[in-house]
């Protein structure tokens, strides 16, 4: 089922969400780039899976050790990424919770990931959940290498350098952009990548 573009208010938003998940047929991998630059992790920590979805992150981080946190707006994705995590036998904490409403809370977390979820206004928010020396992990759909796949509106995609610029008081780990010629292969066609760390 297509994902509407423009829903008319908040619980339509929501419900296209649930529709959106209740036709996922499996949980989607790690992100890319928790996989590339697994070695910059903390050790161990509580951590934020933010606007999680089906929950392939925060499985992944709660299978290393992590205590983990996942929240987003579908009760569809969290029914099912509290079932996951029960067949794994994974205790973490997946909440329902309107990221907007109610952001995190300051200094809350040793590390955060975002995937593929863009709220502009949010990034303050985010850079001030992070403890000192917390890592936040985020990737997300670039405008400059626009594909096939991802959102067709440009307000849902980064602008050149923009992630970096979103987060000015974060010390920057890594950061990697693909541009139109990478291929769909190398998995990072389309996106933006980075790490970065509140010092």
């Amino acid at each position: 089922m297509t994902h509407p573009t423009s829903p008319n208010t908040p619980d339509d938003f929501t419900r296209s969400w649930d529709a959106r998940y209740e036709g996922a047929t499996a949980i989607p991998k790690p992100a890319l780039v928790l996989r590339q630059w697994p070695h910059l992790l903390p050790e161990e920590g509580t951590a934020l899976d933010l606007a999680c979805g089906l929950g392939g992150n925060a499985l992944w981080l709660a299978e290393r050790g992590f205590r983990v946190s996942a929240w987003d707006l579908s009760h569809t994705a969290i029914a099912r990424l509290r079932d996951a995590a029960r067949l794994r036998g994974l205790h973490l904490d997946a909440r329902v919770r309107d990221l907007t409403a109610l952001p995190p809370s300051p200094e809350s977390f040793d590390l955060i990931l975002v995937a593929h979820f863009l709220d502009r206004d949010l990034a303050p928010s985010i850079a001030a959940a992070l403890r000192p020396d917390g890592l936040l992990f985020y990737q997300t759909f670039a405008r400059e290498c626009r594909g096939s796949h991802g959102p067709s509106n440009p307000a849902y995609r980064l602008a050149r350098n923009e992630l970096i610029s979103l987060f000015p008081d974060l010390t920057i780990r890594a950061y990697r952009a693909e541009g139109p010629f990478a291929t769909p292969e190398s998995g990072l066609r389309d996106l933006a990548l980075m790490v970065a760390q509140r010092i």
